[in-house]
């Protein structure tokens, strides 16, 4: 393999904010946010919205998550009248 062409990949810590779950997996994903980890040490940090412990396919939940308004956006641009 040749040197230097490769990215980083090292341990990650990804961080739901939904649900306050966090877990940590190897990524090459870039981070200026560190987090400590249960073992002490300090590693890149990644804020996620949705993860397997919020997304409603994995949770059995119902949830409409709309971030951006997009169901008002639409209704104010195609209402009648």
């Amino acid at each position: 393999m040749k040197k230097d062409i490769h990215p980083n990949y090292r341990p990650v810590v990804f961080w739901d904010m939904q649900s306050d779950f966090k877990f940590m997996t190897r990524s090459t994903i870039q981070t200026d946010e560190t987090v400590e980890w249960e073992d002490g040490q300090t590693y890149p940090l990644v804020k996620v919205e949705v993860s397997s412990a919020s997304h409603p396919f994995y949770t059995g939940k119902k949830l409409f998550v709309d971030t951006a308004g997009r169901v008002e956006k639409f209704n104010r641009r195609y209402r009648k009248g």
